[in-house]
C-alpha cells in the first residue's frame, strides 16, 4: 500500500464508455481525488460500494471530490456494472494490472485456504497537488463512501 504523503503515480485507463482518463490531468485544478479500487464487478461487496458512492457523489461534487473506482474488469464489463445498478460514478478498466500494481492493490489473497492474486479492497484521497492524505486497505465496503465523505 502506498502511504500518506506520497505522490501519486500517474495513469491512464480506460471508463466504462471507453473513455480515458489521465491522472494527472485532474490534478492542481482545485480538486481532490478519491481512488477506491474493489475486486470486481457485480459482486455484492463491490456492488454495495459502488452504490454507495453513486447515492453521495453530490455530495462528494460540492467538496470538489472526483471519485474513481478502479478494478480489473473490463470496460464491457464496466459498462453492465454501471447499466445494471444506475452507477453516477467512473469506473476505470485496468485489465493490464499496471495500476493495480504501481497502487500495491493487487496481492496474495486466501479464501478456504485456497491462495490466488486479487485486489485488496482499498481506497486513497488525492489532495489537489496529489499528495496521498488518506490511505487505507482495511476497507469495509459498505462503511466506506460515507466515511470518505466524513473524511473530507
Amino acid at each position: 500500500m502506498l502511504n500518506i504523503n506520497d505522490k501519486y503515480i500517474d495513469f491512464e485507463l480506460p471508463d466504462q464508455n471507453g473513455k480515458m482518463h489521465k491522472l494527472s490531468d485532474y490534478l492542481n485544478k482545485g480538486n481532490r481525488i478519491v481512488l477506491y479500487f474493489y475486486p470486481k464487478d457485480n459482486t455484492s461487496g463491490c456492488t454495495t460500494q459502488a452504490c454507495g458512492y453513486s447515492a453521495l457523489v453530490r455530495e462528494f461534487t460540492k467538496k470538489n471530490t472526483i471519485i474513481f473506482g478502479i478494478s480489473k474488469d473490463s470496460v464491457k464489463s464496466h459498462k453492465k456494472f454501471e447499466e445494471n445498478h444506475d452507477l453516477k460514478i467512473t469506473l476505470l478498466s485496468d485489465e493490464s494490472l499496471n495500476v493495480l500494481n504501481a497502487y500495491d492493490v493487487y496481492k496474495e489473497k486466501s479464501m478456504y485456504g485456497r491462495k490466488y492474486m486479487g485486489v485488496v479492497r482499498t481506497t486513497y484521497i488525492l489532495s489537489e497537488d496529489g499528495t496521498i492524505i488518506y490511505a487505507n486497505d482495511k476497507v469495509k465496503a459498505k462503511e466506506d463512501p460515507l466515511n470518505i465523505l466524513e473524511i473530507l
